[in-house]
C-alpha cells in the first residue's frame, strides 16, 4: 500500500493532508483538486484551505474540533478517486503576459542559458511559448512559482545571490519561473522583465493569480515593453486572460 497521502495535524491550526514527498505534476493536481473538493463539501469546522507544492491545508480550530471525525471526513473523501490523476478544478485562468527577455533590465539570461546547454535565442523561443502552471503562491503576497518546464531547465540556484530583482523580474531554477512581486534578494536567475503585478492591494481581488492558473509569456521587443510600462494603468502589464474549461 502507498504511503501516500498522508493526513498530519499542524499544531492546533489544522489539518495537512500531502500527496507526495517531492515536487511533481500529479502531487500539486492532487493537491489542486483535493482542496477544490474539500471546498465543495463546505464542512462547518473547515474555516479556510490553501495549498503549497503538494499539500492541501485545512484550517480549523483543533482545539475544539474533534479531529478523529474529521480524520475519517477526509479519508472518505480521499477514496472516492484517484487524486493523483484527478481532473484540475474548473474556473482557472489562462494569463498572457508580455515580458522582454535579456538586455539590462534581465541581465542573467545568458548565464542562464548557458548552464542549461543552449544558446540564448533558443532559450527564449522556448520559454516564451511554454505554458506553465502556479504550483503555489508564496514568500510575498502573490508571488507564484509556475512549472513544470523541460528537463532543460532543471538548473540549479546560483551559488551566490543576487543583491536585488525589482517587481516584475522573471527568474527562473529547478525547471520553475517565479514573476516577483516587490524588489528582493534572490538566488534564481533573472532572465525576463514584466510589468505583470501579482499583488494589487487596491484591487478587489489582491492576489492576481491563483494555485492552478496557468501562464504564457510572450516575447516582446524593448520598445514595446517600455510602450506597456509606460501606458500601463491597470497594474497588469498589458497581460490579457482567458478562463479556462
Amino acid at each position: 500500500m502507498s504511503e501516500w497521502p498522508k493526513i498530519r495535524t499542524v499544531g492546533l491550526s489544522g489539518v495537512l493532508v500531502t500527496f507526495a514527498g517531492a515536487m511533481s505534476e500529479p502531487g500539486n493536481r492532487a493537491a489542486l483538486a483535493f482542496r477544490s473538493a474539500v471546498d465543495e463539501q463546505n464542512w462547518p469546522e473547515v474555516t479556510e484551505t490553501s495549498t503549497s507544492l503538494v499539500s492541501t491545508f485545512l484550517e480549523v480550530d483543533l482545539a475544539s474540533v474533534p479531529l478523529a471525525a474529521l480524520t475519517e471526513r477526509i479519508e472518505n473523501l480521499l477514496e472516492k478517486q484517484d487524486w493523483l490523476a484527478a481532473p484540475l478544478p474548473a474556473g482557472r485562468k489562462l494569463w498572457h503576459v508580455p515580458t522582454l527577455y535579456g538586455t539590462e533590465l534581465a541581465p542573467q539570461l545568458e548565464e542562464a542559458a548557458e548552464v542549461a546547454g543552449i544558446d540564448p535565442a533558443a532559450a527564449v523561443q522556448e520559454i516564451s511559448t511554454s505554458r506553465v502552471r502556479v504550483l503555489t503562491i508564496g514568500f510575498a503576497p502573490g508571488q507564484p512559482y509556475m512549472g513544470e518546464l523541460s528537463e532543460t531547465w532543471n538548473i540549479p540556484r546560483q551559488q551566490g545571490l543576487t543583491k536585488s530583482v525589482p517587481p516584475g523580474a522573471l527568474v527562473i531554477a529547478i525547471r520553475q519561473l517565479i514573476v516577483f512581486t516587490n524588489a528582493a534578494p534572490t538566488g534564481w536567475r533573472h532572465i525576463g522583465q514584466t510589468a505583470f503585478g501579482t499583488f494589487l492591494p487596491d484591487s478587489d481581488q489582491p492576489f492576481t493569480l491563483s494555485p492552478g492558473d496557468e501562464l504564457i509569456f510572450p516575447s516582446v521587443s524593448p520598445a514595446e515593453f517600455e510602450r506597456i510600462r509606460s501606458t500601463d494603468t491597470s497594474g497588469l502589464g498589458g497581460a490579457s486572460r482567458e478562463v479556462l474549461k
